[in-house]
């Protein structure tokens, strides 16, 4: 299984707006530099996740991106499936539905699946947290 350079950007997007923004909106420009994403390509991705009801978006000097939901709402598999499509369908194969192969890729799906559906925003952020309060002797 391979994520798009597009869903691992729009994941860091999602994940800096909860983070440095706690429940604000931040500024594309911004996001784009603190993650290293081109803000053209950027603005394409919020507009993916805006149709998904991810991000909200606001025009003007206060303006920016904010997060619909509570980080602690936005499951990874919410971002893959508004950027990449649905999980299932890495796993697609053709076959006779009661093929050994096939229900193995299936179980497999759900198995994947349910991996993604488990990791939060918000356990992104309190990962960033504990990477950030550990040191080194």
């Amino acid at each position: 299984m391979k994520l798009t350079t597009k869903t691992r950007y729009g994941v860091r997007a999602v994940f800096d707006i909860a983070y440095h923004s706690r429940g604000g909106s931040a500024q594309a420009k911004d996001i784009a530099r603190r993650q290293k994403i081109p803000q053209r390509y950027l603005e394409q991705i919020f507009q993916e996740l805006k149709r998904a009801g991810i991000v909200d978006a606001r025009r003007g000097p206060r303006g920016g991106y904010s997060l619909k939901r509570a980080p602690e709402e936005i499951r990874l598999s919410d971002l893959v499936k508004a950027l990449q499509g649905p999980i299932e369908e890495f796993f697609a194969v053709d076959g006779e539905p009661n093929d050994v192969h096939t229900s193995l890729w299936r179980d497999m799906a759900r198995k994947v699946t349910a991996c993604f559906d488990e990791v939060t925003v918000r356990d992104l952020c309190e990962r960033r947290d504990r990477q950030q309060s550990m040191y080194f002797i």
